[in-house]
């Protein structure tokens, strides 16, 4: 009986042991599959560093005070002294065009390149210095271009379609993490943990449009940048983000799909900056509450809060209360994917928009414009601009920022970014902030804000504003 028990384990454990074999992927001749994409793609990935010159607060060492988190916490920092950063980062190649070169990368890794030096390294070890072709902060996306020398071998990758993902399949991720420790190039193997991750807070920086893969390939610091890819060799994401308690792999990483990226790529490209479309509502979040009031058959759609005034959506007769299901036949599953719907809309083209009204399915027509602001690189002419101004950016009540980080004001603008030694960041406003008045003249929209703040010839201005706390109080900030 002992043999029989003995020799019924010893079966029961080969199948158990084949099963798991038989789940991790094979080639004919017994290896991984991920050898052979590894090999395609891994030198397209190149290190990224950029040194440039950024301000900290006297005495701080390494603390960021300018970022709004050590501001909450240091209301009042010392003088800003400059200093000289260094930061590092992954890409890869996309295009070529004759001895140009264009990579793609994380807004965040490069930003700070445009008052530095970018240098990128290819896997031969050779050395470039790289330009800035186009930023977009809302999607933490950038293209940079280096001009190789003659003879100098490129591999360029092949963008994937991240529309066809499914949870459980295989993601490769490779990048330069702890990038000063020189492990270049690392090969990190997971599967897609979700899709259409959104609302995620990554701090005051954090990108408006959001549509992430998870994953639970190691990504960590340093791997920003560099491409996510599925088994055929294909990037099918760009990784941006960890989230994680000790700044290290938890086995939570966040990647920009490619879809997203290449329509980014193109527009910074074809003109340096993105375009977005616009419809001109303010969408609000679906729960289980709502469904039931609107009797609706399952939390889905967005439901419109409000509907500007001389708008697509006013001309196309949306109406406050309507549940927008959905868009140019698409099935809207929450506000986060409406918005990048919308954002990466052809400007011009009507769509056909399902919405429920009153317990009834009415079809209208919309035609997107461009979104107002959307056509002017912002972060550039406020880098740009005389000693007079404030150094800060706003936005209007009805924008994204303020949606997204749920400014609830009746009127004025709201401050989305503070600019490094400017005025206004040695003041006590914060970004959140929402300024009603600049010397006893109400702010109503974004174009009082810049009449306002033109040309200032006070050495001293006052601000009335409506704080992140709630609060309302009068601010000064010195022109000095």
């Amino acid at each position: 009986m002992k043999t029989k028990a003995i020799t019924l384990i010893i079966i029961l454990m080969s199948f158990v042991i084949m099963g798991l074999y038989a789940d991790y992927p094979v080639t004919e001749d017994g290896k991984s599959p991920f050898v052979q994409v590894v090999e395609s793609i891994r030198e397209s990935v190149v290190n990224i560093q950029v040194e440039a010159e950024v301000s900290y607060s006297q005495g701080s060492g390494q603390l960021p005070f300018d970022d709004d988190f050590f501001k909450f916490f240091f209301p009042n920092p010392q003088l800003r002294q400059p200093r000289r950063s260094m930061s590092m980062g992954s890409g890869f190649i996309f295009k070529q065009d004759g001895m140009d070169v264009y990579i793609i990368t994380n807004n965040h890794v490069v930003e700070h390149g445009e008052n530095g030096t970018i240098t990128v390294t290819l896997a031969d070890k050779a050395k470039y210095e790289a330009e800035i072709v186009g930023l977009d902060a809302e999607t933490d996306l950038a293209v940079i271009k280096i001009t190789i020398d003659f003879g100098e071998e490129i591999t360029i990758v092949q963008l994937g379609d991240s529309d066809n993902l499914d949870i459980g399949d295989w993601a490769i991720a490779i990048g330069n993490p702890f990038g000063k420790l020189g492990l270049e190039r690392t090969v990190t193997v997971g599967v897609i943990s979700a899709t259409g991750r959104a609302n995620l807070n990554f701090g005051s920086d954090s990108p408006i449009y959001q549509d992430y893969i998870q994953t639970d390939a190691a990504i960590n610091p340093g791997n920003s940048g560099g491409p996510l890819l599925n088994l055929k060799g294909q990037v099918i994401g760009v990784n941006a983000a960890i989230t994680s308690t000790s700044g290290g792999n938890v086995g939570i990483g966040f990647a920009i799909p490619v879809n997203l990226a290449k329509k980014v790529s193109n527009d910074l490209l074809n003109s340096g900056k993105v375009v977005r479309a616009y419809i001109g509502i303010l969408p609000q979040e679906i729960d289980s509450e709502l469904r039931e009031s609107l009797k609706l058959d399952k939390v889905k759609g967005v439901l419109v809060a409000k509907v500007e005034t001389d708008t697509p959506a006013e001309d196309a007769g949306m109406k406050r209360g309507d549940v927008i299901l959905k868009f140019d036949g698409k099935d809207i599953e929450n506000v986060a994917k409406f918005r990048i719907l919308i954002a990466n809309a052809d400007i011009g083209r009507s769509y056909p928009v399902e919405v429920m009204r009153n317990n009834k399915l009415k079809k209208l027509n919309v035609t997107l414009i461009p979104r107002p602001g959307s056509e002017i690189q912002e972060e550039k002419e406020d880098k740009s601009k005389s000693n007079n101004d404030l150094g800060i950016k706003v936005e209007s009540l009805s924008s994204e920022f303020a949606q997204r980080y749920n400014i609830d004001a009746d009127e004025g603008v709201v401050i989305s970014r503070i600019m490094p030694d400017s005025p206004a960041a040695s003041s006590n406003l914060r970004v959140g902030t929402v300024i009603l008045e600049i010397n006893q003249q109400k702010i109503t929209s974004v174009k009082d804000f810049k009449k306002a703040t033109k040309n200032i010839k006070e050495d001293v201005v006052l601000l009335y504003v409506e704080t992140t706390a709630g609060t309302y109080q009068y601010v000064t900030v010195k022109m000095d």
